[in-house]
């Protein structure tokens, strides 16, 4: 396949910044291990499973969730409804939980230097409380995606908890989640596609996979940055969000050619769907919002 790859080289600079100022990105061998297992060849046949077992073979909770931001992302996936169509209620305790994550990871260098260059923009207010008050906005304020009635969905919820439409799961495009949910029984894996980066791979982070949610909900293709911490990827699905790069964008990222994908909710400065992905495959991605 010829290499359709077109750099936006100003977001490429800030968000591989934003990477390699990331200390608390988890490593294989140390933090986790995953086991790939089959390759799969099509979306279109859910019932192919050629995984025997879970992809991830083991996480070390122990030391990962004793970090403040997994330990406080942690605390906020058990907050959602995860059925669209049902109004979602945001108790004192939930919210506290948003604010308490919040908290955690704007004292990280990563969010710190996002919120630098978005005031550099002119985007974001130079006040901390007050781009706290933006971030909250933005991830955790709920809309309507699809209820009759009432809000069901936030930016949060979908790109990191996932939400049930029908006979599929949309969202859940975090690996943190995703283990939590296989490790619980909820996710049957079926095996991964492969995606070819710029090179091959010293550490696979970026996995293009199937499964299924609780055997009545299928995820034909999901993208998973694996090993990435919750601040990295807040912080650089953000700034996409309020630089107005909706949509596709192609970006470097360390040893790594990746497709970020960003899209927002109707008008609103909401997240309909946001991930990374590994340099683009057609014949998988074309359209279709996963």
């Amino acid at each position: 396949m010829a290499n359709k790859f077109s750099e936006d080289a100003e977001l490429s600079a800030i968000i591989s910044k934003l990477w390699e100022l990331d200390d608390n990105k988890c490593f294989p061998g140390v933090d986790y291990e995953i086991d790939l297992q089959g390759y799969i060849n099509s979306t279109r046949d859910v019932r192919e499973d050629r995984a025997k077992s879970k992809l991830f073979q083991w996480v070390n909770e122990e030391k990962v969730f004793s970090r403040r931001t997994y330990k406080t992302f942690r605390a906020l996936l058990d907050n959602y409804e995860m059925e669209l169509g049902q109004e979602e209620v945001v108790t004192r305790e939930e919210l506290r939980e948003n604010h308490e994550f919040l908290s955690a990871i704007m004292d990280t260098n990563v969010m710190k230097e996002a919120h630098r260059y978005l005031v550099s923009k002119g985007v974001a207010p130079q006040d901390k409380m007050q781009f706290k008050a933006m971030l909250h906005d933005i991830w955790f304020k709920m809309f309507r995606r699809q209820a009759a009635r009432g809000n069901d969905s936030c930016s949060f919820e979908h790109v990191f908890v996932g939400e049930g439409r029908g006979t599929e799961m949309i969202g859940l495009h975090n690996w943190i989640q995703f283990y939590l949910q296989e490790k619980a029984g909820n996710i049957n894996y079926h095996g991964y596609f492969r995606r070819d980066t710029i090179r091959d791979d010293e550490i696979i982070r970026l996995l293009a996979v199937q499964f299924t949610w609780k055997g009545i909900k299928a995820k034909p293709l999901c993208s998973v940055f694996i090993g990435s911490s919750p601040e990295f990827e807040v912080a650089a699905y953000t700034l996409s969000l309020l630089l107005d790069r909706d949509g596709k964008v192609d970006l470097k990222l360390g040893e790594y050619e990746v497709e970020l994908t960003v899209h927002s909710f109707g008008r609103q400065r909401k997240l309909g769907t946001a991930y990374i992905a590994a340099a683009r495959m057609e014949s998988y991605t074309k359209s279709r919002h996963w």
